[in-house]
């Protein structure tokens, strides 16, 4: 059964991925349309074609690895330039490379009639095509994020009492039950029962038990009145926290001992729907995260390596591959858990890897969307400057220029992704210790 959930988690996300890919390239495909561009090809995977069928003039398609897709507009370049005997001109640098790339975009432009090529557009329309893609993403992660945090909820402890210390044990000790001398806990004393759901404390309404531990935790010593609400009424109690070493959350967020107010009693732990607003609040400031880390990629896929060939132990927060992916995916799938915990756990998993793509796909370098987007802003550039300076439009940017460093782009790309997919087979990530 545990190998069947682990293999089940592998093809959700696979599928996962397949649809989040699929829902990229529609990002970019819907607007080129709309805008008038002839599009030739919607393929979700790169390799030998497995599958396709041609709508109108777009053939749409799967092809063997389904690790990325890609959708063939009509002239994403100006077309080749020529010189004035209609001879196509020599360029001095990486001339087959260029010249195969000025070839193949010609192609594209062949049938697609005045006014269809992407490189005629306005810069702004160039922009929302190339933006299309990576905000699908966005979206896709604000949904599932919406589902996990609204739909199922995160894991809270609520105000209803789980379980009562008869007794207060020292912090640490190996003690596990108590013994004739222990004193009685403050909540056994008080009172408290499990199945109790507490209303407020000191006065105070409480909605969490975190709110409840807060003002029991900074008032040692001190007698505080508890409402609770048991078999449908409530009852006034009242405890008084003892003074005692206790794990405590600090202000930086690590867990450090500290002598606090308690008075021992647990919570029960429940799934707690969120308000709607959370799940986009939770992936838009993962995006902000991942921004912020994502130019430290190559450095950190050097780590990844060494760390790998050292033998040392991989960064739970470092990068993955697909493979690094699958296996998590797999993991989650097969955890001795509720079956709502691995479904919340699975939609993080492809919320992350949405926000991932998200971002990967804004970086300013060809062949990536933010690498055709710095293409567009600095054609528009060139026509703002031609007609601040009263002269006619400028020839289009031939970004076929940059193929040779789109190239070396490409080929980092290869690089770093084996190195992770080799990490992710023989050290990988351990989710679970």
């Amino acid at each position: 059964m545990t190998v069947l959930a682990f293999v089940i988690g592998v093809l959700v996300l696979v599928v996962g991925l397949a649809v989040s890919i699929a829902l990229h390239e529609i990002g970019h495909l819907a607007p080129a349309k709309a805008f008038g561009v002839r599009v030739g090809q919607y393929m979700i995977g790169f390799g030998p074609t497995l599958w396709s069928r041609r709508f109108g003039e777009t053939e749409y398609g799967l092809k063997a690895l389904p690790l990325g897709g890609f959708i063939s507009m009509a002239g994403m370049y100006p077309p080749s330039p020529v010189d004035a005997d209609g001879g196509t001109r020599r360029a001095r640098f990486f001339a087959t490379m260029i010249q195969d790339a000025r070839a193949v975009n010609d192609e594209t432009l062949e049938g697609a009639g005045a006014g269809r090529a992407f490189y005629q557009l306005p810069v702004l329309k160039r922009i929302v095509i190339m933006l299309g893609g990576p905000l699908m993403n966005l979206v896709l992660a604000i949904v599932l994020f919406a589902v996990m945090f609204s739909g199922i909820g995160v894991q809270t402890a609520t105000t209803t009492v789980a379980a009562v210390s008869e007794c207060v044990l020292p912090a640490g000790t190996a003690q596990t039950e108590c013994a004739a001398g222990d004193p009685a806990s403050p909540a056994a004393a008080g009172g408290i029962l499990p199945g109790d759901v507490l209303v407020s404390v000191d006065g105070t309404e409480v909605a969490t038990f975190a709110e409840a531990s807060a003002i029991i935790q900074r008032s040692p010593e001190e007698s505080l009145p508890v409402v609770v609400e048991r078999d449908g009424a409530t009852q006034a109690l009242e405890v008084t926290p003892v003074l005692a070493e206790r794990e405590v959350v600090g202000e930086d967020g690590e867990v450090e001992i500290a002598e606090v107010g308690f008075v021992g009693m647990t919570a029960t732990v429940d799934y707690v729907a969120q308000p709607i607003w959370e799940g986009p609040r939770a992936a838009l400031e993962q995006a902000g995260q991942v921004v912020g880390i994502m130019w430290q990629l190559p450095a950190r896929v050097y780590q990844t390596a060494v760390d790998t060939f050292t033998g040392a132990g991989r960064d739970p927060d470092g990068p993955l591959s697909v493979v690094g992916a699958g296996r998590l995916a797999g993991e989650v799938a097969a955890t001795d858990q509720p079956i709502v915990n691995r479904v919340s756990g699975m939609l993080a998993l492809l919320g992350s890897l949405n926000i991932a793509l998200f971002v990967f796909n804004l970086i300013p370098l060809l062949p990536l969307d933010g690498g055709h987007v710095v293409v567009a802003l600095w054609d528009g550039l060139k026509r703002l400057w031609a007609r601040v300076r009263g002269r006619g439009a400028p020839r289009p940017v031939d970004a076929t220029k940059l193929v040779p460093v789109t190239y070396v782009v490409v080929i980092a790309l290869i690089v770093m992704g084996g190195t992770l997919i080799l990490a992710d087979i023989v050290n990988p990530v351990q989710l679970f210790g």
